[in-house]
């Protein structure tokens, strides 16, 4: 009997072995849903928004003629990226409003040539600083304020009060490589 308890413990161990990683994801999750203003089923519409949005776009469009980020925040979404033509932006603005839950679009597409991995990488590296610096600084929590960069243009996404307003666009607006900053916040006050 005891041999057959021990069998099966080792294979019900063997079977969960998997289940760390999604147990680990899911607190981690939680965590950052924890210090975020948005409720919890805005945070899982604004993961799906996205999902649904890169998927149209994906089956519309290929990725040498188009690059686009989607970035939802409490179901108001930032179209950030290059497309080919006015015609182009403006489909897409269009599959993006068509999905459930979009409240608004926010159509920050420029119309060029795809960027460059290096000025993607450039852009990467402006939104690290500008989290750095809003960590540094402490005048608000960093959870509250969602930082996107395209092309040396940075995108505040977030719901805060005026006064948190204020301090991330004086912080982002004196970061190296920032050439500009477009605050897309719903406000508490």
């Amino acid at each position: 009997m005891r041999i057959v308890s021990l069998l099966m413990l080792a294979l019900l161990t063997g079977s969960l072995q998997g289940c760390f990683p999604v147990v680990a994801a899911g607190v981690g999750a939680g965590m950052l849903m924890a210090g975020d203003r948005r409720t919890s089923g805005a945070y899982v519409e604004d993961e799906a928004i996205e999902t649904k949005a890169f998927d149209r776009i994906g089956k519309q469009h290929n990725s040498i003629s188009v690059h686009v980020n989607v970035t939802s925040f409490n179901r108001n979404v930032l179209l950030s990226g290059e497309v080919s033509s006015e015609a182009v932006k403006a489909e897409i603005g269009k599959l993006v409003r068509g999905i459930e839950n979009v409240r608004n679009v926010n159509n920050e597409l420029v119309v060029s040539g795809v960027s460059s991995l290096t000025a993607r990488s450039s852009d990467s590296l402006v939104t690290s600083d500008v989290k750095l610096r809003f960590m540094q600084d402490k005048r608000f929590d960093t959870n509250h304020v969602k930082v996107v960069t395209e092309n040396g243009t940075v995108f505040l996404m977030g719901i805060v009060k005026r006064a948190e307003a204020e301090a991330a666009t004086e912080i982002a607006s004196t970061t190296g490589g920032v050439q500009r900053v477009v605050r897309l916040f719903e406000y508490l006050d």
